[in-house]
């Protein structure tokens, strides 16, 4: 493969990533069919890959994935009209009826919003919860089933399982591509939040790749929660996912160095900071607060996102009051990500022999056996309470388990101050 062919090659991934969310739910609209949507663009991506090497890349490289793949689409629609007229006349049936749709009306791009209408139809009742999710990922994110797998904790083989029954599923039960009646949108909720927010945490922490962070999937989750936002405006949770996200975003700026470097928080310049959504943020926030008596998991985890948004310089941060979500939250959710978080917290509020002692108690979780973010919370601790060693044997265990060059390489970092008694490395 020649230099030019390997750069082209790049490029479509990259085109790809970002495209094609858009391109299977404008497809889907179309075609009534998840799965053949997503098969047409990928076809619109192979010829992408044989003609943009030879052609060169087009200036506007999304449109043409659209054109592309809609002209197959539209073929495809007028295959089926044909086939269906000729079985017509042979049945010689004078009152059979066929359909003739308007062309011209299926490929116009002025009908709502695709994409939301893609998150409802994957998070039908039909499918099981992890399998909406996952779906979902798939089809909006653009996520690998590895990446999806990593998101999840679980084996890869087991989301592609899913995600191929899930079509199947839904093909078989005619799942309409809309979006929801008013009395069925509350009963596939919690999966459009949670495809949401996985989609929003791998833009905001890429599971792989060179770049540790993935803006466009990030700006894609604030711009889905702002939707639910408004279609949804008495859920105190939708407001809880929306603040979570927009806080969030508003670090960006300050989370990557100028070579593209990993930023941890407790280091970033808060002056970089997007102040516009942070106020958004709170806002969203207050309104969540505003709609329920208690907060669920997403209220709570913005109102850990606001500790820190609120704090004008790392060392005024309010941990003790982190901790203390922290702890309702881990109430509700049973989930050992979130002891993990947990034990941070609890390390920068009362120290870090407090937070290692919450730690090693999760060492035998299964669910966390390949989750590096363990070994490396372990060894920040460790560093702190001056034990260089075994910190250096945490790190060296993370840095072997990420996927992510630039984590790695900030892992590296840390395994060398290991060998700097002097250094007390904030997480």
């Amino acid at each position: 493969m020649s230099t030019n062919t390997a750069h082209t090659h790049r490029t479509v991934e990259a085109v790809w990533r970002i495209e094609s969310a858009k391109l299977i739910a404008s497809l889907a609209r179309m075609l009534r069919d998840v799965g053949l949507a997503e098969e047409l663009a990928q076809d619109a991506l192979v010829a992408a890959l044989e003609h943009w090497p030879k052609e060169g890349v087009p200036d506007n490289p999304g449109a043409w994935l659209m054109t592309t793949a809609k002209n197959r689409a539209l073929d495809r629609l007028r295959r089926q009209q044909l086939i269906e007229s000729k079985h017509a006349e042979l049945g010689h049936d004078e009152s059979a009826q066929v359909t003739r749709p308007d062309f011209e009306e299926i490929a116009s791009d002025d009908i709502g919003d695709d994409l939301l209408r893609l998150v409802f139809t994957a998070c039908h009742p039909v499918l099981s919860t992890e399998a909406r999710v996952a779906l979902t990922l798939r089809l909006l994110g653009g996520l690998t089933t590895d990446e999806i797998a990593r998101a999840f904790l679980v084996p890869e083989p087991t989301i592609a399982q899913r995600i191929v029954r899930a079509k199947r599923s839904l093909a078989e039960a005619h799942v309409p591509f809309e979006v929801p009646r008013k009395e069925e949108l509350a009963e596939r909720l919690t999966s459009v939040l949670d495809v949401i927010y996985l989609i929003f945490n791998e833009g905001y922490t890429a599971t792989s790749g060179e770049h540790w962070m993935r803006p466009a999937l990030c700006e894609e989750a604030q711009r889905l929660a702002r939707i639910l936002a408004g279609l949804m405006p008495q859920e105190s949770e939708v407001f809880g996912l929306l603040a979570l996200v927009e806080l969030s975003a508003s670090r960006t700026r300050a989370r990557v160095g100028p070579d593209g470097e990993p930023i941890l928080l407790l280091d970033q310049n808060r002056a970089r900071w997007d102040r516009v959504l942070i106020r958004n943020g709170l806002a969203a926030l207050a309104r969540a607060e505003a709609l329920t008596g208690t907060l669920g998991p997403y209220a709570l985890q913005a109102a850990i996102a606001a500790c820190h948004a609120r704090a004008r310089n790392a060392s005024e941060t309010d941990w003790p009051r982190i901790v203390a979500l922290y702890d309702a939250l881990a109430a509700l959710t049973q989930s050992p990500v979130v002891e993990l978080n947990r034990a941070v917290a609890v390390g920068m509020a009362f120290g870090a022999a407090a937070g290692i002692e919450l730690v090693d108690a999760l060492y035998g979780d299964a669910a966390l056996a390949n989750y590096h973010l363990l070994p490396s919370v372990r060894g920040d601790l460790l560093l702190k309470l001056g034990r260089h060693a075994e910190a250096q044997a945490e790190f060296e265990r993370a840095a072997a388990m990420t996927r992510n060059e630039r984590e790695r390489a900030l892992l590296l970092k840390r395994i060398s101050e290991c060998a700097q008694p002097q250094s007390a490395t904030r997480n």
